[in-house]
């Protein structure tokens, strides 16, 4: 086997430079999943479980095009063509996800809507993004994998700043940050906007540029392993598994930890950044109606399938009292603040309002009360009244009535169980939780932030990236890198000052350099060039099988550190990030190097060619 020829800087920053445009569609998902689902309704306990699909999607399809793409011939390349397809796909996914809850749908057919465009988003993003690692593989040699993959990285945390700063940049020139209850802001659409357009104009410079070699020639400098079409060659996954070099597994333990903290940093960290460092107002969400003994839950709660009691965790109110006096109406004003509207109590966390709290004063006495349009002077202190519309009297809930609807899929349930029978309507209890106001201004500030410290991290990594050459030692340098990481998600969760937050989140970026540019490097050094992209494509499941365990075990251990009645502590989880990461630091030192022997070449490619 020949020596594959040294490439130029530029041969090698144009075999990568799509990724930049590929990142920033990454980087626009994972600053803003959360805070997209959050916005829809969804609770900081469930937050986790939509991050189980993006991983998910890209353990199935990396390995899928990794197998596909070391058989694939034609006209536009060997590994090209899954590019182009990916995405064009991604293009249009992006102009949905923003949009879920755009609709006017219920909080659950919008959270479905946001699930499949996420899940469509997530696996064009990977078929898109694994072409530039196998090109690294087929066409450049050992000695300039490391600047190849330095150079990926560059691009791959460039693109992530852009992506990044979107929404923080967006709401700074005047793009509202802000929007309606369920609505995600416009600053964070029209990022989605902008990334998908330089999305587009990345892939049409990578094709423009990047020229693969042909079979013949791939088969001199890569062991005869082309597999052109009509060839057969075995890609038994299993045995391709059985045979894997130790490199393939003792890296991937080290994956485990390091992308099991990461998940939790991409889910937890706008509910940690906008409850310690922005104080977002706290809500109370209703999530059940009880005579003491029994409870009905569900954010929508209806009495016959006919009238709404709880809408969307709210309780409707019917009006005020004062005294032994009381006005009914749907709109409600004190002293020029808007305290209900349409029914629905509005959180005010200056005044102490909460949604379902209905015996404090929300107007003493002698207050200008406007209800439905109508001005009046309180002459005692005046509360919300103490029963919900359409309650009045004795109110049965029968067995086998209509009477909730699922808070996760919006269909009405049939209560299998005895009558709750309330005798005084007035007496109806709520069961509640607290949880951060996704609306108000300050958890929406907080969201923009966490894009620009995602953005501080990624600048880091770009210095850091820089740096990780120099060591002379690659385990050294990837456990330094870690353990620094592992610092920095502890920083995180316990730091309030919005600004020292770029401290960790540097530190963060050093983990995530050393992430992106040693793991690759050292198993391709291992690898032969035959079956190079099934093997990345099978790697690749050591990045996407942590993330789905820290997403299927997120909610659980949230719960396990939340304590009823106050707002879930999300913080914790950053630091449980910082744990796993210094657990992966440690697991770096088991790793075992390969390296791959070439003859010398004898005949020089044009490094033109690419």
């Amino acid at each position: 086997m020949k020596t594959k020829p040294d490439l130029s800087f530029w041969k090698l920053w144009n075999l990568s430079f799509g990724f930049f445009g590929v990142q920033i569609a990454y980087a626009l998902q994972s600053a803003n999943v959360s805070r997209i689902f959050a916005t829809i309704g969804a609770g900081p306990h469930d937050l986790s479980y939509f991050w189980i699909l993006p991983p998910l999607m890209g353990m199935i399809v990396q390995p899928v095009v990794g197998a596909m793409s070391d058989k694939t011939w034609n006209r536009f390349g060997r590994r090209l063509p899954y590019l182009i397809v990916g995405a064009i796909v991604a293009v249009l996914v992006m102009c949905l996800l923003p949009n879920a809850g755009s609709f006017g749908l219920t909080v659950s057919s919008a959270i479905i809507i946001g699930l499949i465009a996420l899940m469509m988003l997530d696996t064009s993003i990977n078929m898109a993004m694994q072409p530039f690692k196998m090109l690294v593989g087929d066409m450049v040699n050992e000695k300039q994998k490391g600047l190849a993959y330095s150079i990926q990285s560059f691009l791959c945390n460039a693109g992530s700043v852009v992506g990044f700063v979107f929404p923080f940049v967006l709401a700074w020139v005047g793009i509202q940050s802000t929007a309606p209850e369920g609505v995600v802001p416009p600053s964070v659409i029209w990022s989605f906007y902008i990334g998908a357009f330089i999305l587009l104009l990345c892939v049409i410079y990578s094709l423009i540029k990047i020229k693969e070699w042909p079979p013949k020639l791939y088969d001199e400098y890569n062991g005869g392993h082309s597999q052109q079409k009509g060839e057969k060659k075995n890609t038994n996954i299993v045995k391709l598994l059985k045979d894997a070099p130790s490199t393939f597994w003792t890296v991937g333990v080290v994956q485990f930890f390091c992308w099991f903290a990461f998940l939790f940093m991409w889910t937890y960290t706008t509910g940690t950044i906008a409850s310690i460092s922005f104080h977002s107002p706290v809500i109370d969400k209703i999530t059940a109606v009880s005579d003491g003994s029994q409870s009905i839950g569900g954010k929508y709660i209806l009495i016959n399938d006919t009238v709404t009691i709880v809408k969307e965790g709210k309780a409707i109110v019917k009006g005020i009292g004062y005294g032994v006096n009381s006005v009914e109406g749907k709109t409600i004003s004190v002293n020029g603040d808007t305290i209900v509207n349409e029914g629905i109590i509005v959180n005010d966390p200056e005044s102490g309002i909460a949604k379902a709290n209905f015996k404090d004063v929300i107007a003493p006495a002698g207050s200008t009360v406007v209800v439905d349009g109508k001005e009046m002077t309180v002459d005692s202190d005046a509360t919300l009244q103490n029963y919900l519309t359409g309650l009045s009297g004795s109110v049965t809930f029968s067995k086998g009535q209509n009477v909730v609807r699922d808070h996760k899929t919006g269909k009405l349930d049939v209560i299998e169980k005895e009558d709750v029978v309330i005798a005084d309507a007035s007496q109806a209890k709520f069961e509640t939780h607290k949880d951060l106001d996704t609306s108000s201004k300050q958890y929406n500030a907080a969201g923009d932030w966490v894009g620009i410290l995602f953005a501080v991290q990624a600048m880091g990594s770009v210095v850091w990236a820089l740096v990780l050459p120099r060591f002379r030692s690659r385990k050294v340098s990837y456990s330094l890198s870690l353990l620094l990481g592992a610092v920095g998600f502890v920083l995180a969760g316990l730091i309030s000052n919005q600004y020292l937050l770029f401290i960790p989140f540097i530190l963060i970026g050093c983990a995530w350099a050393a992430m992106l540019a040693w793991p690759f490097t050292i198993l391709t050094n291992s690898l032969k060039g035959g079956n190079i992209g099934t093997y990345l494509g099978l790697f690749n499941c050591s990045i996407c099988l942590p993330q789905i365990i820290a997403a299927i075990t997120g909610g659980w251990i949230l719960s396990w550190f939340s304590v009823e009645g106050e707002v879930a502590p999300q913080y914790i989880m950053m630091i449980i990030a910082g744990v796993s990461l210094a657990i992966g630091a440690l697991c770096v030192f088991i790793i075992k190097e390969g390296k791959q022997k070439e003859t010398v070449m004898e005949n020089p490619v044009d490094s033109e060619m690419i």
